[in-house]
């Protein structure tokens, strides 16, 4: 069997980012479990796993002109793309993103074959290799450590301060809060990953008829769904399917739970045609109470009124002030919400974030790699031979444009 070759790709998009595809013993176990397949490592000086730990391990490091594969996992920037080559990493284009139209354009001029990782999906379209949970894992232990900075309760390390996962877990014993109320909306990966920091931080979880009518001598949170806080604009039951085909129907009804609650966890994906949960108008409401917002899902202008831009990790927090609807400096005035919409958290983690993706990759992806045909591949791939392929025809228009 011909030897295929698998390079990981040094990261080279600004702000840079310290995640990898394969950890060093995973590229390990590649080789001991694939012996058809042989990696080659890119050196970086970012990387959250230094060179030295790869070479230790027997890892080839070097160019990666010759492989068959590149993996990496940020878009590539366009004067580093090879021609003619098949490229795995996160291009954000499927939603036609403008500010990625000439990555995708080069990929089709450059005759590369593209397969986008957030299209890799299952036959029940769930997604196969993700970063969900660590985003929710960091946003959620972000709004922790916002809340100690603003009420001066507590002092935390940031989550990019912490080794790894565990490191942080051991940061959130210092974390000693009041009895006050959080919000978490969602129920995917990044939900889970929130919930995972919260218990961990020992807040207990309430549902959704106590959270809102009871008092509570400790912390507590909520988990809500779409049924949670939509009501159906005709009257009757909430219908799961009926909103995800026609969320139209249904208003929000969330400003009840803004006005007990001082931290809201935002986790849940937002459809653009469905009701935002809040207005501003809401949040000028006396009677709003919640002080600190995490934005997760960093839908800007989307479904969370003060998430007016992304913040970074050197900077990530910004404060909105409800009576103007403008950004302010953070923590300026005891009037403003304290808002958190860093858009890339798994990057403050990314020794152990990289690890799940690479366990994922390892055991959903790698042996696909080895087929000239496969239908998870297929449909995942945006591009192949200069031509968009059939599921990802809608994109034409986007790269047509000059």
């Amino acid at each position: 069997m011909k030897l295929l070759k698998i390079g990981i790709i040094r990261e080279g998009k600004n702000p840079p980012d310290k995640r990898v595809a394969f950890t060093p013993l995973q590229a390990e176990e590649i080789s001991q479990r694939f012996p058809s397949i042989k990696l080659i490592v890119e050196p970086s000086e970012i990387r959250c796993y230094k060179d030295a730990e790869y070479q230790e391990l027997g890892i080839e490091m070097g160019s990666i002109e010759d492989c068959d594969i590149l993996m990496g996992i940020k878009e590539v920037p366009i004067k580093n793309l090879i021609e003619g080559k098949t490229y795995l990493f996160f291009s954000h284009t499927t939603k036609k993103q403008p500010y990625n139209r000439g990555l995708l354009q080069e990929v089709l001029k450059k005759q590369i074959r593209l397969i986008d990782y957030e299209a890799l999906k299952d036959t029940q379209g769930n997604r196969l290799v993700a970063f969900g949970r660590f985003a929710g894992i960091v946003g959620a232990y972000n709004s922790l450590w916002v809340f100690g900075n603003r009420f001066k309760k507590y002092s935390l390390r940031r989550a990019f301060e912490c080794f790894d996962i565990n490191d942080l877990k051991l940061e959130l014993r210092k974390v000693i809060l009041p009895p006050i109320k959080i919000i978490l909306t969602g129920a995917g990966r990044v939900a889970k990953g929130a919930m995972e920091t919260l218990d961990t931080a020992g807040i207990r979880k309430v549902n959704a008829q106590d959270f809102l009518n009871q008092e509570f001598n400790e912390p507590v949170y909520v988990q809500l769904s779409s049924a949670d806080y939509h009501i159906r604009k005709n009257g009757g039951h909430f219908n799961r399917e009926e909103f995800h085909q026609f969320p139209g129907r249904y208003n929000a009804d969330f400003s009840k739970f803004n006005q007990v609650a001082d931290i809201l966890i935002a986790g849940a994906f937002w459809n653009p045609k469905a009701p935002v949960l809040f207005t501003r108008e809401d949040m000028q409401n006396p009677l709003f109470k919640t002080k600190i917002v995490a934005d997760i899902t960093c839908d800007i202008n989307g479904s969370v009124p003060c998430t007016k831009k992304a913040s970074t990790i050197p900077e990530p927090i910004y404060d909105y002030n409800p009576a103007t609807d403008s950004t302010e400096a953070p923590l300026s005035k005891e009037s403003n919400i304290t808002v958190m919409a860093v858009d890339n958290l798994p990057c403050e983690l990314p020794r152990s974030a990289s690890q799940e993706f690479g366990r994922d990759l390892i055991d959903k992806i790698i042996k696909l790699l080895r087929q000239d045909s496969k239908v998870i591949l297929d449909r995942a791939t945006i591009a192949k031979h200069g031509q968009l392929t059939k599921s990802f025809t809608y994109l034409q228009d986007y790269v047509n444009q000059v």
